[in-house]
C-alpha cells in the first residue's frame, strides 16, 4: 500500500492570508486616513475609495467603522478580488457589505461615486514608472474627489532602499511562526527600476519563494510631491515617529525636515484645492 506523503505548511499555506497578517495594517491605515480627515475637515468622512484594494481589507474595516460608511474598492486583479469577496467580505454582516462596492477596473480610467477619501497604500501606484502616467492618474483622483476631498498615500525611501537587499522578520500565525522576508532583488539607478519579492519561510523548513513580486519605479519624495502639486493638490508629508529606544512608535506627524535614516516610511496627505 502506497503511504501517502503528507503535504508542507508551504502548500497548505494561503498567500493572500500571510500578506494580510505580515505586510497590512487595515487598522492603522484607517486610523490614520479616519482621524487626519477629521482633524483636517472638522467633519467625518464617509465614502472611502481603496485604490489597489487587492482583497478590500481596507474596504471591510473602513464600513466596520460606522453604520454610515461606505466603501468602493478598485483593482484589476479580478482573483484577489474573488479570494476578498470570499474571505474578508464574507466576514462582515450583511449590511455592512451592502456598503461595500468591489471594481474589476483600471485606476486610470475608472468612474465611481465621488469620495471624500482615496487611498493608494503599500506603494501600489509605483507601478505607474513614467512621469506622464503618473500626473495622469494624480490628475484623475483630483477629478474623481469630492470638492474638498483627500487624498492618502504611503511612500518609503532612505539610503537602503537604493540597495539589493533582504530584510527578515518573525510573524505569527494560525499554523505557527512564520519567517517573512522583504527582499530587493533588484535596483536599476538609470531609471530607478526596482524589483522587489516577498517570501515567506516554515516551521518545518518549507518555503514560498517570491509569493508576491513588484516591478515598479523608486520613486523619491519630492517627486511625488512635484507631480501632485502639478495635478492641484495641497501636499503634507507625515513623518513616522520614534520612540525611546528608536524604534517606529506608529504614530506620524506633518514635518518639513527629517533625519537621513537608512530606511524610513511616511504617508502623503494630498488635500484637493480647487
Amino acid at each position: 500500500m502506497k503511504r501517502k506523503i503528507k503535504s508542507t505548511l508551504a502548500e497548505r499555506a494561503d498567500a493572500h492570508e500571510l500578506y494580510e497578517l505580515s505586510v497590512q495594517c487595515s487598522e492603522s491605515e484607517v486610523d490614520f486616513v479616519e482621524e487626519t480627515y477629521n482633524n483636517l475637515r472638522k467633519k467625518p468622512a464617509r465614502l472611502l475609495r481603496e485604490d489597489f484594494c487587492g482583497t478590500a481589507n481596507v474596504c471591510c474595516e473602513w464600513v466596520r467603522r460606522h453604520k454610515d460608511n461606505r466603501a468602493i474598492g478598485v483593482d484589476l486583479d479580478k482573483s484577489v478580488l474573488k479570494w476578498g469577496k470570499e474571505h474578508n467580505l464574507a466576514d462582515l454582516s450583511g449590511s455592512q457589505r451592502k456598503r461595500i462596492s468591489l471594481i474589476n477596473d483600471d485606476v486610470l480610467t475608472v468612474e465611481t461615486a465621488r469620495p471624500d477619501i482615496v487611498s493608494a497604500m503599500n506603494f501600489s501606484y509605483w507601478l505607474f514608472k513614467d512621469r506622464s502616467t503618473l500626473k495622469q492618474y494624480f490628475q484623475r483622483i483630483h477629478h474623481a474627489l469630492k470638492k474638498d476631498g483627500i487624498f492618502f498615500l504611503d511612500i518609503y525611501g532612505g539610503y537602503d532602499s537604493f540597495h539589493e537587499v533582504a530584510e527578515e522578520r518573525e510573524v505569527e500565525t494560525a499554523i505557527g511562526n512564520i519567517t517573512y522576508t522583504w527582499e530587493q532583488a533588484s535596483f536599476n539607478p538609470i531609471n530607478h527600476d526596482l524589483t522587489c519579492y516577498i517570501h515567506f519561510e516554515f516551521e518545518d523548513g518549507s518555503r514560498l519563494d517570491q509569493a508576491f513580486a513588484y516591478h515598479w519605479r523608486l520613486w523619491t519624495l519630492p517627486e511625488i510631491q512635484d507631480l501632485l502639486q502639478e495635478a492641484g493638490f495641497e501636499v503634507t508629508v507625515y513623518w513616522q515617529g520614534w520612540d525611546e529606544d528608536g524604534e517606529p512608535d506608529g504614530e506620524f506627524y506633518p514635518a518639513t525636515e527629517a533625519d537621513a535614516d537608512a530606511g524610513w516610511i511616511a504617508y502623503i496627505v494630498a488635500e484637493k484645492l480647487r
